[in-house]
């Protein structure tokens, strides 16, 4: 008589349980992947190659498999938080073995400023240059600016407004080039300012002052004339020959539209091409000196003059002040921008990902991650959101993918199969013993 069966059956069942109980162990787990114990049937070979009546002598563990299914994404407070939604897994590496492959992407910055997980290990993904540029390629550890951003100088102005048309000539004789008077607000209809930024960065406030006049040309019907003067920090540009009391004599720049209003017609006498604008060192509301700044395309192609009152729509320059490092974010396509303290943001490298196309093939090393192994075959990588690849999401984490219920549901069939395993053996014993007495 055998005891094997039984046996093999109390085996099997006590690993089926110690599967489900690191199952339950890592329902907390982020990123955790459940296993599942598969079980295969055994039978002894038959000394002449046949056996139709043949009896089972168990079962074996055959393998425990691994269930890379979807783990639900739950939100946090924390941006270096990611969560992979989606196909793939976050490279890391110690930079001595092999690359890790990890879903659990509770990250945080060294200070050194590698993005590292729990146990040091880096996140690794596509550097950016000083630009901000992306440099694809093989993928290294990522490690965020910890410097600031340096100031960028205005080279381009643009404008969008409205000026009414309803206005009366406000320019001192009617004419194009009498000047103004900065501190009499009857010589002008208009004021706008905006602010641009010198070499170092320093801001300096122009402002733009719109005087309606009568058309030079004699046309008839005339057409409609609007006098542009502008200032930096209070002083008059140098091209409208200030006077000795400091006010503009001469326009900035002249800007005529058609007798029926709408857009432009010429700007400045070149046409409807951005001019020229040069604005000069001074002094700001803090006491600093300024830089004079040359050379700005000011694009006043979009203005406007039209029956209704004026209204700016848009006032855009590309320049910016010095700005130091306030935080990150991560984007859908694993880009991080970082943002820096005078609102700019630029890229600051991406995390690539890897897929398998046997992801039970990898090898569990414990602390969240996994090793490939030939089962698994070599990695496919790629950025999130590209082919088979998932999306990030920043500020979340994917939980583990365990169901409480049906593990306790196969807690309870184990134990069962477990004690009926153990009822087997129970019996078997009381047979032998049976036979034992006989006399």
């Amino acid at each position: 008589m055998s005891f094997q069966q039984g046996l093999s059956g109390l085996n099997a069942a006590s690993k089926n349980l110690d599967v489900i109980g690191n199952n339950i162990a890592n329902s907390g787990t982020y990123g955790a992947k459940g296993s599942r114990a598969e079980f295969s049937d055994v039978y002894a070979a038959a000394l002449n190659g046949a056996g139709q009546n043949q009896i089972g002598i168990g079962t074996s563990l055959s393998t425990v498999a691994q269930q890379f299914t979807q783990g639900n994404i739950t939100t946090t407070e924390n941006p270096m938080d990611l969560a992979i939604n989606g196909g793939g897994f976050f490279q890391v590496s110690d930079g001595t073995n092999p690359t890790r492959y990890s879903r659990n992407g509770q990250f945080k910055v060294s200070k050194d400023g590698f993005i590292v997980n729990n146990d040091g290990l880096k996140l690794m993904g596509y550097p950016a240059n000083g630009a901000g540029v992306i440099q694809p390629g093989t993928a290294q550890p990522l490690q965020l600016p910890t410097g600031g951003i340096p100031p960028a100088v205005t080279s381009k102005v643009n404008v969008e407004f409205n000026l009414d048309s309803r206005l009366k000539t406000t320019a001192p004789g009617g004419g194009t080039g009498t000047g103004m008077d900065l501190k009499d607000s009857t010589t002008y209809n208009n004021a706008t300012s905006m602010t641009v930024y010198d070499a170092k960065g320093q801001d300096v406030a122009v402002t733009f002052y719109f005087q309606r006049a009568a058309d030079p040309s004699g046309a008839v019907p005339p057409n409609d004339v609007w006098n542009v003067y502008a200032t930096a920090n209070g002083t008059p540009f140098a091209n409208t020959n200030p006077d000795a009391n400091g006010n503009p004599t001469t326009p900035f720049t002249v800007i005529t539209f058609p007798p029926t209003g709408g857009s432009p017609s010429d700007i400045g006498g070149a046409g409807l091409v951005p001019i020229t604008m040069d604005v000069p060192a001074g002094t700001s509301t803090r006491g600093n000196p300024t830089l004079d700044i040359p050379g700005i395309q000011l694009d006043l192609t979009k203005v406007t003059e039209n029956g209704s009152s004026f209204a700016v729509t848009s006032l855009t320059q590309d320049g910016y002040a010095p700005g130091q490092l306030t935080g990150i974010q991560v984007a859908n396509d694993g880009i991080i921008l970082a943002r820096y303290s005078n609102g700019q943001s630029k890229p600051a490298g991406q995390v690539e990902l890897a897929n398998f196309r046997n992801p039970q093939g990898l090898q569990p090393l414990g602390g969240n991650v996994w090793i490939r192994t030939v089962g698994s075959g070599d990695a496919v990588v790629g950025v999130p959101g590209d082919g088979n690849m998932g999306s990030l999401q920043s500020g979340a984490l994917e939980e583990s993918n365990v169901d409480i219920t049906a593990e306790l549901v196969n807690m309870v069939t184990a134990q069962r199969a477990y004690q009926a395993s153990a009822q087997t053996i129970k019996t078997q014993d009381q047979v032998l013993q049976t036979i034992v007495n006989l006399r």
